[in-house]
């Protein structure tokens, strides 16, 4: 194939190279808290008006039943599509986690939802193979996961600070690897999937807030397989697609510094340095260290909502520009609405699935206090730089009282202070309410916690079916 000192190439070699054994035990454990924080969103997000919507197009859509779909065990459709619900599924809540930047200039927390892409692809193909182990699996989801982050570090920041959706259009290439590494392609192959994934690579930010940015990442899912299949058949591609004056970092990112990743991919594993953030809200990473600042003043000061006169955030525009919503009308808004996210950590002291309904949002308490809530641009703030998330919270009080407080930089959830794994576990519970008994979610755990060992992955259809007659039967007992 082409030199392998081209981005592509050089991705194409690492994923194809990459063996079980060569993964540090770090890595593993990580990825083993990513697939379970996956697999709790992809459940969540099962029962979003997104999926019915989703389950409608599929159903008249029709095709070869290969594989099986997050949340319903009894629906068997062609693998790409497997794969566009389960990432659709799995950002539908906004609650999958984020990677984190390491390069000059790039937008800490704004990178890519890394874990999505990669999982979404690898069940499906992992289903249609069957038989697919535990180490296997997690070779390929290593590659994909890692090919996909150091992509999102080789391109220049403008991809997403001009609109692109970097999860969308990114995480088709960590669809791509997994779904190659599942399927054994050689060399050459890996680079011509990793081409054919550049032509499909799409997703604008004009779409955050509605049905359509979740759909970026079902179709940077459902891409990956579609490249992999297509070049397993004998379909061929551009092997450097990646590099070049026409190649994607020049074309979609006004070019980039392939030289920052190129033999530099698992060295180390972005999975483990800088790490990744698991989310302990359902919206941008950004806004949870805001949320937990109000949540501290609530509790520090025993206050109530009717307490509330005013509420302001002062942040620099990292925060600022991507939080467009001033006053959230849905869920799907309130996931970009600071006064929705403050608001309901006041209202409600926390931000879950309970929350994020338009049910809440709508609540006319939820609407007045989002009235009471602004946000200011602070140029000392901005001056402070964006290699760490950064705000302060500014509190008024109706007996005149005036209270702030700085967001923690070592927020909940980033690799600096990470949930732990029964916090993980809790969250993935939350996930499940109402969907699973307490008996099926603790089978879930004892299956991932130890997937290495695990014969064959698809398993994980049966353990998360609740729409299904089999999940059905299951919540009835």
């Amino acid at each position: 194939m082409s030199e392998l000192k081209t981005l592509t190439g050089n991705a194409a070699k690492f994923a194809t190279s990459l063996t079980y054994d060569a993964i540090p035990d770090d890595a593993i454990r990580i990825a083993r808290r990513c697939i379970l924080d996956g697999l709790a969103v992809q459940l969540a997000g099962s029962e979003q008006e997104a999926i019915d919507v989703a389950e409608r197009y599929i159903r008249r859509t029709g095709g070869t039943a290969d594989a099986r779909v997050i949340g319903d065990a009894s629906l068997k459709v062609p693998a790409h599509l497997s794969a566009f619900w389960n990432g659709l599924a799995g950002h539908a809540m906004d609650w999958d986690d984020t990677q984190l930047a390491e390069g000059p200039g790039r937008p800490y927390g704004l990178l890519t939802h890394p874990t999505m892409p990669p999982l979404s692809a690898g069940l499906a193909i992992s289903d249609m193979l069957g038989g697919v182990d535990g180490k296997t699996f997690l070779t390929a989801f290593n590659a994909g996961f890692e090919v996909e982050c150091k992509i999102a570090e080789a391109i220049n920041p403008d991809h997403y600070n001009l609109g692109f959706h970097s999860s969308g259009t990114l995480g088709t290439f960590g669809s791509a690897v997994a779904a190659s590494k599942l399927l054994e392609l050689e060399l050459g192959d890996v680079a011509m999937c990793i081409g054919l994934a550049a032509s499909m690579a799409a997703g604008i930010r004009a779409n955050f807030g509605t049905m359509g940015k979740p759909f970026h990442v079902g179709r940077s899912s459902e891409n990956g397989v579609v490249a992999a299949l297509m070049v397993r058949e004998g379909f061929t591609a551009n092997e450097t697609a990646l590099d070049g004056q026409w190649g994607y970092l020049a074309v979609a990112g006004r070019g980039g510094e392939p030289e920052f990743v190129i033999d530099r991919f698992g060295d180390p594993f972005t999975i483990v340095s800088p790490g990744v953030s698991i989310k302990p809200y359902p919206c941008g990473v950004l806004t949870h260290p805001s949320m937990d600042a109000v949540l501290k003043v609530m509790q520090d000061h025993n206050l109530k909502p009717d307490d509330i006169e005013k509420v302001t955030l002062f942040a620099a525009n990292n925060i600022l520009h991507p939080i467009r919503f001033e006053i959230a009308n849905t869920e799907l808004e309130g996931k970009f609405c600071m006064a929705f996210l403050l608001g309901s950590m006041i209202i409600a002291g926390k931000a879950g699935k309970a929350e994020f309904t338009d049910e809440f949002v709508q609540r006319d308490d939820v609407q007045a206090m989002q009235r009471k809530i602004g946000t200011e641009f602070d140029s000392d703030i901005d001056a402070m730089g964006h290699d760490r998330i950064r705000s302060r919270v500014e509190i008024w009080t109706k007996d005149g009282r005036h209270l702030t407080q700085w967001a923690d930089e070592n927020y909940r959830g980033g690799p600096h202070n990470p949930l732990s794994d029964k916090e993980l576990e809790g969250k993935f519970r939350d996930c499940a309410d109402g969907l699973m008994s307490d008996a099926k979610i603790q089978e879930v755990f004892d299956f991932v916690w130890s997937l290495e060992d695990q014969d064959d992955v698809s398993e994980i259809f049966n353990l998360l079916d609740w729409r299904g007659k089999a999940g059905r039967r299951q919540m009835v007992a």
